[in-house]
């Protein structure tokens, strides 16, 4: 029997208006540096980082999307598959507080409900705030998502946006039952796969199921060969890959 150490990749979008802190968010979570000058996203940027969550190894895949409406048709195409979701609001941009329903929509449309933290940025621009404390709070419940206060420039809970995130995935992603199944899709995660190659009696055998699904359906193994040679066919919202193995 083979013993694999598995390698969660998580794709998580960040999403708000323009100008409130989502570059400068990823790039000091992931490259520990911080520039005050502001370069509007032209579509999207991409950054990763590795951290371990629970005794796990998750690799966060971030996507930093452009705020500006010009570019939603470029920006909505890679919100799918997304698994977890930053939407970025500034303390003081009035605007950019309001917009954050119709944020939450467009992601809703692309990817279903997925793990969302709204972060309020900027608060060491507090004495300047168009937003009072019980607005965010209230905006959060709205939305049924939790509300961190970050500062990016003081790089104050920026780590505990991504960590939560990836608690929460982890959190859905545990399934104790060990058997090779896959399960019916749901509307919220039609594509939403793990897939995990295993060996037996000399035939490959996936062990899949959906995220967030609790119910199984036997899966006729046969065609899945087929699935995994044409995985870029198929957008996979989140894949499990063996990252050592040892026989024992």
């Amino acid at each position: 029997m083979r013993e694999e150490e598995l390698e969660v990749a998580l794709k998580v979008v960040i999403v708000g208006n323009g100008g409130v802190g989502k570059s400068s968010m990823i790039q000091r979570y992931c490259n520990g540096t911080f520039t005050k000058d502001y370069k509007k996203t032209i579509g999207v940027d991409f950054l990763e980082r590795q951290i371990e969550v629970d005794g796990e190894e998750v690799r966060l895949m971030l996507w930093d999307t452009a705020g500006q409406e010009e570019f939603d048709a470029i920006t909505k195409a890679y919100y799918r598959g997304a698994q977890a979701c930053v939407l970025a609001f500034s303390t003081t941009d009035r605007d950019s507080f309001e917009a954050a329903h119709s944020w939450k929509l467009k992601v809703e449309n692309e990817c279903g409900e997925i793990p969302t933290v709204i972060v309020q940025n900027k608060i060491d621009l507090m004495e300047q705030s168009v937003v009072n404390p019980e607005e965010a709070d209230l905006l959060a419940r709205a939305l049924g998502c939790r509300l961190l206060r970050t500062s990016v420039k003081e790089d104050v809970n920026v780590a505990a946006v991504f960590r939560h995130l990836a608690a929460r995935c982890l959190a859905e992603l545990r399934d104790p039952r060990d058997c090779d199944y896959f399960t019916s899709p749901t509307a919220h995660h039609p594509n939403s796969l793990t897939i995990n190659e295993t060996k037996w009696d000399g035939r490959e055998i996936y062990r899949c199921r959906l995220l967030g699904v609790p119910q199984l359906v036997p899966i006729d193994y046969f065609l899945m060969p087929q699935l995994k040679g044409n995985l870029s066919d198929v957008p996979l919202a989140l894949v499990i890959l063996p990252k050592t193995t040892t026989e024992r």
